[in-house]
């Protein structure tokens, strides 16, 4: 009965439709980042004149605070506050705000607090980087606020590249570029090719729609009016910098990205370091779509529905990939080759492969400027499809549901990053 079931699935037009979907779907969506974002770079990277930093060309250089919350980071948070210390730049201060940590990291930040080099803020108790983050930024005295993950290290020019963008008023927030910088195991060599090819690649062409799907939490500055505005960060979603971004650009702020300012982040080297933070920005995602989708559909917010209309149809990707992956499991599990799958290459598979690697070394190309190793490790990219897709629809099919409740939850998360060993 099962297989005779199968068997008459295969020949309706739903099974038909779900085959061409997935098989459509990365086609397209890669052929469209890699020509926006090669756009994005003929117009703001390429030309001599946007090359050269327009921090010399300002008239002022407006305060900046260093905005660092921390939970247990006693391994990096030293070398972080460092290398914000060696930043180029004439007007900055750095606030640490410690979350209750459970290890030494007060104790490493007291010392620096003392001879006056950092500001801390010192928590009782624990409520998570949203919390931690709105009670600091009142005891800021910057104009504009650097928001940045305390296991991340800025290069020297990061505010040279991003404080020029606030020349213009409407400018709420910039994103930096983000590159991994502890690449000892093969999960933290793919995910350098994946900030590059994937992430950077994304941000470059949703800057050429003219909105951002997400500032990126180790990264971004941010006009301190502009946060005052949408009233700071939302603790009860999963993914704070997500939301910040939505509501900010509903109430027409600009938010921008800047290739060249370069942030070297620590990531995930273990799958369960991986899976946690995957299945967090999934529900992060989730939530905001649920939130604000109404409010993006308005008339007012056109310029916001490529945004829209790419998430949701990577969600729908999603279940597709899980769906058809059920059926051929399922179909060969009863002796029965299923239509549209074949365990040797064929054309299809063969050119959404072709069009996923023109996409990775799209990205690379584009990003090696920043970071000259980077090519080194394209060699991995090549798993990118095995792991990735299947660990990202897996996660997205079984966490997409959980953010319908976003708006009668009433829970504060109080998760921080996942240990980056």
């Amino acid at each position: 009965m099962l297989y005779d079931l199968i068997v008459d699935l295969e020949q309706t037009w739903v099974y038909g439709a779900l085959l061409v979907y997935f098989a459509w779907y990365p086609i397209a969506s890669s052929a469209t980042w890699i020509y926006t974002a090669i756009l994005y770079h003929r117009r703001r990277e390429a030309r001599a004149e946007t090359r050269l930093s327009g921090f010399y060309r300002m008239d002022t250089h407006p305060r900046v605070s260093f905005v660092v919350p921390a939970f247990n980071e006693e391994v990096n948070i030293i070398a972080s506050v460092e290398a914000i210390l060696a930043v180029d730049y004439p007007d900055f201060e750095v606030v640490v705000i410690d979350d209750c940590s459970t290890d030494d990291t007060l104790a490493r930040l007291e010392p620096l607090a003392a001879d006056g080099r950092i500001r801390l803020v010192r928590k009782h108790v624990n409520e998570g980087k949203a919390m931690a983050l709105n009670d600091a930024i009142p005891l800021c005295t910057g104009e504009l606020l650097m928001v940045m993950d305390a296991d991340a290290m800025p290069h020297p020019d990061i505010l040279k590249e991003m404080v020029p963008h606030f020349r213009s008023p409407r400018v709420a927030g910039v994103t930096g570029n983000p590159r991994v910088v502890n690449r000892t195991s093969f999960l933290s060599k793919l995910q350098a090719i994946e900030f590059a090819s994937i992430i950077s690649l994304m941000r470059r062409a949703q800057r050429v729609w003219g909105r951002i799907m997400t500032m990126s939490g180790v990264v971004g500055i941010f006009r301190r009016e502009a946060l005052a505005d949408v009233g700071y960060y939302s603790p009860e979603m999963a993914t704070e910098d997500i939301d910040l971004t939505w509501r900010l650009q509903l109430r027409h702020w600009d938010i921008r990205y800047e290739s060249r300012a370069i942030m070297w982040m620590r990531v995930p080297q273990s799958l369960t370091g991986l899976w946690r933070q995957r299945r967090r920005w999934a529900l992060g995602l989730s939530q905001v779509l649920h939130r604000h989708w109404r409010e993006v559909l308005k008339w007012r917010h056109r310029r916001f529905w490529p945004v829209l209309l790419e998430a949701n149809l990577s969600v729908l990707w999603a279940y597709t990939y899980v769906i058809l992956a059920i059926i051929w499991t399922v179909s060969y599990s009863l002796g029965h080759p299923p239509l549209g799958a074949s365990p040797i290459p064929n054309f299809w598979g063969m050119l959404i492969a072709t069009v996923c690697v023109l996409q990775l070394v799209t990205g690379v190309v584009l990003d090696r400027q920043y970071d000259i190793t980077l090519p080194r490790y394209f060699v991995t990219a090549v798993f990118y499809p095995l792991i990735y897709w299947i660990l990202m629809a897996v996660i997205t099919v079984t966490t997409h549901p959980l953010g319908a409740r976003v708006n009668r939850q009433r829970r504060q998360y109080t998760l921080w990053k996942p240990v980056r060993e």
